[in-house]
């Protein structure tokens, strides 16, 4: 099954952003992208590509043994 290409308001839609940020991904080259004619589209492996990069993990905090009195 190929992978479906979504234009920049469906990637938008998606990151729940507005164009523009999509757009300056495009700009700035830091999402894989696809030239059809005149139009971009970015394929949805991509874009899962590009959230999973950028996904930061929680820290996991340790308890210190130290109490402060008040």
């Amino acid at each position: 099954m190929a992978d479906q290409l979504l234009d920049v308001k469906q990637v938008a839609t998606r990151l729940g952003t507005g164009v523009r940020f999509p757009r300056r991904l495009i700009e700035e080259r830091r999402i894989a992208f696809v030239k059809v004619g005149r139009n971009v589209r970015i394929s949805e492996r991509a874009l899962d590509e590009y959230i999973a990069a950028n996904t930061v993990q929680p820290v996991v905090l340790r308890p210190t043994g130290l109490r402060r009195a008040a």
